[in-house]
């Protein structure tokens, strides 16, 4: 049985505060899927229930699954149908018309797993639609991380715990599920952080900070030092911080 990602853990309070822009920009890919009422859709990697509900208004009727128990809680606390599940080990069979993700599937490392589990979950002629963290994403702010805690002697692993692929590896995988009409294509997006970048890493990156064993108590102490690193790069004359986002924005459908 695949792992959940051990480098992916999230504070709902947090990711309210630091995190708003990543449901926010999500709406292009929304409106992608273009859900309909009475449709029943998979909400994979649904966070804090943030664009479930702008499903649910829809007229859908929404099932929200993530691995993060305090991001199911939150999207609870919304009224929303959420429960917590590994991507990785999906286990529907053709109950869903549509899946959609957003900003989900670069945690789930096993790519096959979750493409299995979605063709499966699909009724014939059934679209998978999403978005998801592409080839180079956040390369500054990753190689910033890295090059500070390599600094301060913490252990790394080869690769960071993320999946960023590029629009032909992830449509192999897609099409080897079963998947036609895959269409996916790379989307370079500058994106404002409202926490700096300090705050970003705090968000986006505490579970990695934890594999490598960095205390909690010294958490703050690399991000912030990782910040200045990134800050050449990233810092604009303004103040403002604007990250290196790259984004895979994809559709597909199971056959009829």
């Amino acid at each position: 049985m695949t792992e959940p990602n051990a480098a992916s853990r999230w504070d709902a309070g947090d990711y309210a505060k630091n995190a708003a822009f990543v449901p926010a920009l999500g709406a292009p890919v929304l409106a992608l899927l273009a859900p309909r009422a009475g449709e029943r859709i998979l909400d994979l990697g649904c966070g804090d229930g943030v664009l479930t509900q702008a499903l649910v208004e829809a007229g859908a009727s929404v099932l929200g699954v993530d691995a993060s128990a305090d991001m199911v809680a939150a999207a609870v606390a919304r009224g929303l149908d959420a429960h917590v599940a590994d991507g990785q080990a999906l286990d529907f069979v053709e109950a869903f018309d549509a899946v959609f993700s957003n900003a989900a599937l670069h945690w789930m490392l096993d790519g096959a797993a979750v493409a299995a589990g979605v063709f499966r979950a699909l009724r014939p002629g059934g679209r998978f639609v999403g978005e998801m963290g592409g080839h180079g994403n956040v390369a500054v702010l990753r190689r910033a991380l890295r090059a500070e805690l390599a600094e301060r002697g913490y252990p790394l692993p080869a690769d960071d715990p993320q999946w960023y692929p590029t629009p032909e590896a992830f449509s192999a995988i897609y099409a080897a599920a079963g998947f036609v009409d895959i269409e996916a294509r790379l989307i370079p997006r500058p994106t404002p952080l409202p926490a700096g970048a300090a705050g970003w890493y705090k968000t986006f990156r505490a579970g990695f900070l934890d594999t490598a064993q960095v205390p909690d108590a010294e958490q703050d102490g690399v991000a912030a030092a990782a910040a200045e690193r990134a800050a050449p790069e990233l810092l604009q004359p303004d103040g403002q911080w604007i990250a290196d986002y790259v984004r895979l924005r994809f559709t597909m459908r199971k056959p009829d």
